[in-house]
């Protein structure tokens, strides 16, 4: 796809999201990653909370800063042409006013769009409906003002927290749409079906997580379930993970090497990165 505007990545980025015709928003963790990927054929990136944790040695849930959140999302965006949308958990505050100010922040690191969720991090409990619907409010109405084109993502995680049910999690992105987010996330509804009953329900763009169970569905699946976009989350870095793990099994635990022997051959990496070199 044609280099985008480095000022103004949110109209190509926002042109993508077609129910029943969606892109895969390729989660990336690094440069490496997010150049390997933009050269294997990906339309547009987007950061992983968890993801980046693992780089930063730590785990998932709230550990990472806004700042350091920012500066990872920055350096991806500077890795590739491509629009890249932010997985930035809560909005790091519970304040309407700070995920406002989250959106602000965002946009100056070049990002496309961001997704801020409902869950009262570091915890897994859930924020008050009327609360979460407050806090996307105050988000929509800081995109709105920017200067530019920006993608809010509204995510109701507690079917996947345990913190509520899918009928919950209904209620909540039809009440974010409302309060004018652009898409909607309910990471693992109970079925794929539910996938179509948010779309029904919101009139908005969907974003479904091929992890887990859902990983089994084709894209053309969940093209017939509406959907518009359909994100990795840190499903690819955990595939990175389960090689490590492993290799390092054998290595250590059998004395062998032979899962060395499935890699990349170096020259295949070399010539995706070389695509996007610095300078």
């Amino acid at each position: 796809m044609p280099a985008i505007a480095r000022h103004d990545p949110g109209p190509a980025f926002r042109a993508m999201h077609r129910p029943g015709d969606p892109f895969i928003l390729a989660n990336a963790w690094d440069r490496g990653s997010a150049r390997m990927l933009a050269a294997l054929g990906a339309q547009a990136l987007a950061t992983s909370s968890a993801a980046h944790a693992f780089t930063l040695g730590r785990p998932d849930g709230g550990t990472v800063s806004r700042d350091e959140a920012l500066a990872h999302a920055a350096d991806l965006v500077s890795a590739t042409p491509l629009p890249v949308s932010g997985d930035f958990e809560n909005g790091f505050s519970k304040a309407p006013e700070t995920c406002a100010e989250t959106v602000r922040l965002a946009a100056e690191a070049g990002l496309a769009g961001i997704s801020i969720e409902d869950t009262d991090l570091p915890g897994a409990g859930a924020y008050d409906r009327a609360f979460a619907v407050d806090r996307i409010r105050a988000a929509a109405a800081a995109a709105r003002s920017l200067p530019r084109d920006f993608v809010l993502v509204a995510r109701a995680d507690g079917v996947m927290t345990g913190g509520y049910g899918f009928e919950e999690a209904l209620a909540r992105v039809t009440a974010f749409a409302s309060a004018g987010a652009d898409c909607v996330y309910v990471p693992f509804p109970p079925a794929p079906a539910d996938l179509a009953r948010i779309a029904e329900a919101t009139g908005k763009p969907v974003n479904a997580l091929a992890a887990g169970p859902f990983a089994r569905l084709t894209r053309a699946e969940f093209a017939r379930l509406g959907v518009a976009r359909i994100s990795l989350g840190s499903a690819l870095a955990r595939v990175t993970h389960r090689a490590i793990r492993d290799a390092a099994r054998a290595m250590f635990g059998e004395g062998t090497f032979l899962p060395l022997t499935e890699g990349m051959p170096g020259a295949e990496v070399d010539a995706c990165l070389a695509r996007f070199a610095d300078g």
